[in-house]
């Protein structure tokens, strides 16, 4: 089982990298966000793999993260979702936006990568949400808050705040986050005409 490799980029394909590990060339299938962030070739890269391996066929799937890696994992554990899937799932969103668009249940922003069609969108959202948390990574500060918004079960001022800043024009992501920031700066409490301003003051920063 490979586990990570660290080596220099050999080639760039369009879904897969080259990296030559000591002379051995390892083809690994990247997201295109991946493929992206990774050098040129003659360059030193590290990956995290997933090493899949069947009757017909021995595969690497290469990641810059650990978390990109075990979202990966997660996605498959889906009806519906493969590798294919689930690696154009990771070129559209990153692992923090993911998370997010799960507790939100933002089913659309999901429903952008290629091959997620309405009812996968659903699935992944649905059957995701309660380990989208431990999974957030530069999200998990506001995921909770965004889990309650994603629920129904936020407080009023806090889900009258959010639609107020929606409303403006912010993404909820964006509204849910000023928010959850406003909260932390002395807005715990307050009420909705509060954590509108303190939201739109995190918002022009």
């Amino acid at each position: 089982m490979i586990g990570k490799l660290k080596g220099t980029i050999d080639e760039i394909g369009d879904d897969h990298v080259v990296i030559d590990v000591h002379g051995v060339g390892y083809v690994a299938h990247c997201s295109a966000r991946t493929l992206g962030k990774l050098g040129s070739a003659g360059e030193a890269a590290v990956l995290f793999i997933e090493t899949y391996v069947r009757e017909d066929q021995f595969r690497l799937f290469g990641f810059l993260t650990a978390l990109e890696r075990e979202w990966f994992r997660l996605l498959q554990s889906v009806q519906g979702v493969g590798s294919k899937v689930a690696l154009g799932v990771l070129s559209t969103l990153t692992p923090g936006e993911l998370a997010n668009a799960i507790a939100l249940q933002d089913k659309t922003a999901v429903s952008r990568a290629p091959g997620v069609g309405p009812k996968v969108a659903v699935r992944i959202v649905t059957e995701l949400r309660n380990k989208a948390p431990a999974f957030a990574g530069e999200a998990s500060a506001s995921i909770g808050l965004k889990q309650e918004l994603g629920e129904g079960v936020a407080s009023a001022p806090v889900s009258d705040a959010v639609s107020a800043l929606t409303n403006l024009g912010y993404s909820r992501d964006q509204a849910a986050n000023a928010v959850a920031a406003a909260l932390k700066n002395g807005g715990e409490g307050g009420d909705s005409a509060k954590l509108i301003r303190l939201g739109l003051k995190e918002l022009s920063r």
